[in-house]
């Protein structure tokens, strides 16, 4: 699994979704309740951006129809999203907040 730098701790504020690209790849970066978590960031409902909508209680919702993904595990918890968005590993090493978006078979 091969970890990229996404930005750095200091760049994230708490609840407040960062949007990078990794490899081609958007990623949602949050840091919430002491956690960093990353998230793709399309929206499985609707092409949208997910870092432009909420984040509370783990959960990252979409501005546009309102659904909302588990950062923990990328599940919808209703509709109108019913497929889950892709989650990925997250290291920190000092300030550097590193992600993996490589996918295992």
């Amino acid at each position: 699994m091969a970890f990229v730098k996404a930005c750095a701790l200091s760049e994230l504020e708490d609840d407040t979704p960062k949007r990078v690209e990794l490899g081609g790849v958007p990623v949602s970066v949050v840091r919430t309740e002491g956690e960093v978590f990353a998230i793709n960031d399309i929206c499985s409902h609707a092409n949208v951006s997910l870092s432009e909508g909420e984040v509370e209680d783990c959960m990252i919702e979409c501005w546009l129809h309102g659904s909302s993904f588990d950062l923990r595990t990328g599940k919808p918890s209703g509709l109108p999203a019913t497929r889950p968005v892709p989650v990925y590993p997250v290291k920190i090493e000092g300030d550097d907040v590193l992600v993996s978006v490589t996918q295992e078979s």
